[in-house]
């Protein structure tokens, strides 16, 4: 086993383990603190995913440190680059915005999901400026911590197959947990009971397919825009892109003429449509991103 393997088993470790410990903590000191908050109304799942998301920012620095990663260019972020990070950013940001625009599109446009029609123009302002910031935000941290760390580790020890496939994998399995209520009393040991009802998506093939395997595809176009361009930016703005749509289409609801198989649900990525679009987009990103080194 090399060592960025061991150092990442470590870092999953303490992160799973320690957001299972640390959440009932949080939401017992938020309940008590600030119980008429809009903190206190999140559900208890919203904890524990926050947690995981704040360990892994802050286990991040460790993890590169002891893979090797410690300098701009290890990280993604190189100097000097032929185009701006802006430029391949804007590029990667309208295939994104494009690709599962077809989607969310098409499926309004044959019956599959309606629009909802009580939204004013004032909330979409509203809507459209959260979105902004949320795709902004949640590419940059997911891009330098899956694509920048952990891609950016695997790769210097392996070979892009091994490196995707693992950064890929646990890519698609973060972004695969359900969403369970909240317990009616939450203790101490809380957070493991509600971790493994996140995980309940992944015993049951209905739920697997195409779901899992479409989170898969998005893992392996970032790592492969990672591997093809040098850098994060294109992924940046890839990434952003989806998430406007992510975030958009969690406004429509289900229509008269849709197959849920195929159209998926609210949250658009896991139908079969969007998994033939994310196979087409990587056809598009292999013809159009040559490989680092060629002309």
């Amino acid at each position: 086993m090399t060592r960025p393997v061991r150092a990442l088993l470590i870092y999953l470790a303490i992160i799973f383990g320690g957001a299972a410990c640390l959440a009932p903590w949080i939401w017992q000191g938020v309940h008590l603190g600030f119980p008429d908050s809009g903190l206190a109304r999140q559900p208890f799942h919203r904890y524990l995913n926050r947690c995981l998301l704040g360990l892994a920012i802050l286990g991040l620095w460790p993890l590169l440190r002891v893979c090797g990663v410690t300098s701009r260019s290890a990280l993604g972020l190189p100097h000097g680059t032929g185009r701006t990070g802006w430029q391949e950013a804007a590029d990667g940001a309208l295939l994104g915005w494009v690709s599962l625009g077809v989607v969310a599109l098409a499926a309004v446009g044959f019956g599959a999901r309606t629009w909802n029609g009580s939204l004013s123009a004032e909330l979409w302002a509203g809507h459209l400026g959260r979105t902004l910031a949320a795709a902004l935000a949640v590419s940059a941290i997911e891009e330098l911590l899956f694509r920048g760390a952990l891609f950016a580790a695997l790769r210097r020890t392996g070979s892009f197959a091994v490196a995707t496939g693992i950064s890929a994998g646990l890519y698609a399995f973060v972004h695969f947990f359900q969403r369970p209520p909240t317990p009616p009393s939450v203790s101490l040991t809380s957070g493991f009971v509600v971790l493994g009802q996140m995980l309940r998506g992944f015993v049951t093939v209905p739920e697997l397919l195409p779901g899992l395997l479409s989170l898969a595809v998005v893992g392996w176009l970032l790592a492969l825009a990672r591997e093809r361009t040098g850098g994060l930016w294109f992924g940046f703005g890839l990434h952003a892109g989806w998430i406007f749509w992510l975030k958009t289409y969690a406004f429509t609801t289900a229509g008269p003429g849709g197959s849920g198989s195929f159209w998926g649900s609210d949250r658009l990525y896991d139908g079969w449509a969007a998994l033939l679009i994310l196979a087409a987009t990587g056809l598009v990103m292999v013809r159009r991103l040559r490989p680092r080194g060629e002309a």
